[in-house]
């Protein structure tokens, strides 16, 4: 059951050329009791993205460009409707890229999510927090995903600034950068040079 607490139900460490250079890539994946149509639906519809994630504004569409309050904005450089998306993000002036695919599995859609980026552009941040950084944040992303299709609920922002300085909160992000650690040893890393960035990764998002 904890893998459901903390978002991801599998995730994974790559290493990969993308677009000619080396490159780091998450890879987080969750099946959802929802058909493959809702599913896309709530991951694509500026009406639905603030329920779960964040406030969105843009033309959300293949060519458009999107911006996330507070947050990553880039261009969407492929729509496929009911089955794959992939946009550019952009933040603090740094480029990455982020990959979604849907398919039916079971009773339920399976979504799986990488996030890419040059590992050049990160070397430094890469050592010091390791794939957690942001893996932990796609993995509250997919928890507010599950509430959203799975329990019918919709973010509602002061009470997500509430439960984010919880003790509940902090232990989820604390499990999570654990769970990306492991994700990390298990593509080769030292597992004490992941553990110490999962330790990093914590602090960041806990506040200490």
């Amino acid at each position: 059951m904890l893998h459901q607490i903390i978002g991801a139900q599998f995730r994974a460490c790559v290493e990969r050329e993308h677009e000619g250079k080396p490159a780091h890539v998450v890879v987080a994946h969750r099946v959802y009791t929802t058909d493959i149509e809702d599913l896309w639906d709530a991951v694509t519809s500026a009406e639905r993205i603030p329920r779960w994630f964040l406030p969105i504004e843009g033309k959300l569409e293949r060519g458009g460009r999107y911006q996330l309050k507070g947050n990553a904005g880039g261009t969407i450089t492929r729509c496929e409707r009911p089955t794959a998306f992939d946009v550019t993000w952009e933040f603090n002036g740094g480029m990455s890229w982020v990959t979604v695919r849907l398919a039916p599995e079971g009773k339920g859609t399976r979504l799986t999510l990488e996030h890419i980026v040059h590992a050049a552009d990160v070397e430094q941040f890469w050592s010091q927090f390791g794939p957690g950084a942001t893996g932990v944040g796609w993995d509250l992303g997919l928890y507010g995903l599950g509430l959203h299709v799975e329990g019918g609920q919709s973010l509602d922002p002061e009470a997500n600034a509430v439960w984010a300085a919880s003790d509940e909160a902090k232990a989820f992000m604390r499990v999570s950068a654990q769970a990306w650690a492991d994700a990390h040893v298990t593509a080769g890393e030292a597992p004490d040079v992941a553990r110490g960035m999962a330790e990093r990764t914590a602090a960041f998002y806990t506040g200490g």
